[in-house]
């Protein structure tokens, strides 16, 4: 999938003067309603990918107002200063959960990848976006794999003690009980699942 583009918004706060470029563009068209497309995964699970491939297939059938919110541009901006522990993990998905609102509430398209790996995190972000129709895709790529794809190693770290609260090795991943899509990138093309994210996505949003 390295022929599609790969867009990135900005990000500088999760009030009306974030990403405000994108939110005039969705205020311009789209579909029906705006919605939140949020997905949760261990880190090398593919969950980025399969989101970019989503972004891409919105853009190119005409969905104005599509927005990739950038997981480390969050870290480094409205959420700078949080740790990685259980509370600093659930604030920052409950802050991404406001800011894909504010693009929602425009009439655009929010989609996030972070790990997300509670699902008190994950229950946050899908109140913050309440009023909106939101769509919570697991991408369920089993460890060994996520592991054994992990060009940065920082699994490899994580084991080695270098990195703390490290989700699959030092922190834990609970699946959510509540996913409207669930997809394992380990057996599953990355188009055809996104082809499927995005018709789930058209029927709660049009």
């Amino acid at each position: 999938f390295s022929s599609r583009r790969r867009h990135t918004r900005c990000l500088s706060d999760w009030s009306s003067d974030v990403c405000s470029s994108d939110l005039r563009r969705a205020r311009e068209g789209g579909w029906a309603r705006g919605g939140v497309i949020l997905f949760t995964g261990l880190s090398g699970s593919g969950k980025s990918t399969i989101a970019a491939a989503v972004a891409d297939i919105l853009r190119d059938t005409g969905v104005r107002g599509v927005t990739l919110l950038d997981g480390d541009a969050m870290r480094r901006t409205i959420s700078r200063g949080l740790g990685f522990d259980r509370e600093g993990r659930n604030t920052n998905v409950e802050r991404l959960g406001r800011l894909a609102a504010e693009v929602a509430q425009s009439g655009g398209v929010a989609i996030a990848a972070p790990i997300a790996p509670f699902a008190e995190g994950r229950a946050r972000a899908r109140a913050a976006a309440a009023g909106h129709p939101f769509l919570l895709v697991h991408v369920s790529t089993p460890l060994e794999v996520c592991e054994a794809r992990d060009r940065k190693g920082l699994y490899a770290r994580a084991r080695r003690g270098e990195i703390a609260d490290f989700t699959g090795v030092s922190s834990p991943y609970e699946p959510p009980t509540d996913a409207d899509v669930v997809v394992d990138a380990s057996v599953s093309d990355v188009e055809a699942a996104a082809r499927d994210i995005v018709e789930r996505a058209r029927q709660l949003m049009s």
